[in-house]
């Protein structure tokens, strides 16, 4: 089964060597879990949810089984109007559904600097997209390591091998559900 990381740094592994990266070490704790799933790196370090969407048909190529969504960082960074990022990450997940392509799609939050205003018009992106589409939805692709200073670079942005160990031990389950779905549209 071949399920895509399709995403930005965060995805790609900016700073990391390639057997750290999240979809590295995603298929790694997927074969350790018994399910024969290769993670392929679609990431791309400054890529905004649009970005994502122009490449979309290449980076997701047929034969894809299932498709994580990991963008919208680098939108929330350069203060990109939500209305922009809920449009392009709908568009991605329209496509993928009529390509009857099961979605995990990973959330982001805004960070407080933004405002309250933007905080919230850009974290409802992630839940209400996921409530429309029925896709799965992982709240915080960061949870349990933004801010925690020994588990992020230097640039306090993007995490080290270790605190991609957090993220891919939290996300785990809903990838198994993912990678269930996806098994479940082949038969």
């Amino acid at each position: 089964m071949r399920v895509v990381a399709l995403g930005d740094s965060l995805t790609a592994g900016l700073g990391l060597p390639a057997d750290a990266t999240f979809p590295a070490k995603l298929e790694r704790a997927l074969r350790e879990a018994g399910r024969d799933v290769e993670v392929v790196n679609a990431g791309v370090s400054g890529d905004t949810a649009s970005r994502g969407l122009a490449r979309l048909d290449w980076s997701v190529p047929e034969g894809t089984d299932a498709v994580i969504v990991e963008l919208g960082a680098n939108d929330m960074l350069m203060g990109v109007d939500p209305s922009v990022t809920r449009k392009a990450l709908a568009e991605i997940l329209r496509r993928l559904s009529e390509r009857h392509i099961p979605v995990l799609l990973a959330g982001m939050r805004a960070a407080p600097n933004l405002g309250a205003d933007y905080g919230r018009a850009f974290e409802a992106i992630y839940s209400d997209l996921a409530a429309q589409t029925n896709v799965l939805l992982y709240p915080f692709f960061l949870d349990g390591v933004a801010a925690e200073t020994a588990l992020n670079q230097a640039d306090g942005l993007h995490p080290t091998a270790a605190g991609l160990d957090v993220i891919v031990a939290r996300v785990l389950p809903k990838v198994e559900e993912l990678v269930r779905r996806a098994r479940e549209k082949r038969q």
